[in-house]
């Protein structure tokens, strides 16, 4: 089975991939992992196994690699190419902005809503950041990855939801409702196959 997790930073996908992954057995990939290394060692990185990250979305290191990302897109590209491939493969979590819109393959895709300030509120208590100054960025970081994959794929980032199998709203859930609401449903659509 190939579980593909997306919403826009703060939602709770990698915490439910990661979850998701240790109960189902399942390799998890975060793209956004993927894609910080690949900063700087370029598209050598996506040789390697990396680690989530955090705090470092909402640095102005990343916000310098975003501008650089909408001048040349080609590690964009480079990093989706491979997650089709991974995706393809099967046996899988990916935790993508991208691949519940590129993958044409069969898989279980997931779309995690919550407001902006929900969101800026997780991440600043996570990171331990402060939380005006996280809304700001996560707001405009939303608005930025929407515009980069609107150009790139012609696709709007959480406005089309129809090419998701389900769609849940984040904010009135902890972290482990989400967990077990996702679990139920996956349970369910496996026996269904």
């Amino acid at each position: 089975m190939t579980i593909i997790i997306s919403g826009f930073a703060g939602s709770g996908k990698s915490s439910l991939a990661d979850s998701l992954g240790k109960s189902l057995g399942i390799k998890v990939v975060h793209a956004s992992a993927l894609l910080k290394e690949m900063k700087d060692a370029g598209e050598a990185a996506l040789e390697k196994e990396v680690q989530k990250v955090h705090d470092w979305w909402e640095s102005e290191q990343a916000k310098e690699f975003m501008q650089k990302r909408h001048q040349d897109p080609s590690l964009d590209l480079a990093l989706d190419e491979k997650l089709l491939k991974i995706a393809k493969k099967g046996k899988v979590i990916l935790d993508s902005w991208t691949m519940p819109y590129l993958y044409k393959g069969k898989a279980f895709r997931i779309w995690l809503n919550a407001s902006a300030q929900v969101r800026a509120k997780r991440v600043s208590e996570r990171d331990k950041l402060d939380y005006n100054v996280v809304l700001e960025k996560i707001k405009t970081r939303d608005e930025q990855t929407k515009a980069l994959y609107q150009r790139l794929y012609n696709f709007t980032m959480g406005e089309n939801l129809q090419v998701f199998d389900l769609a849940l709203d984040t904010d009135k859930f902890s972290q482990k409702e989400v967990f077990e609401k996702v679990l139920k449903e996956i349970e369910a659509k496996k026996w269904k196959e």
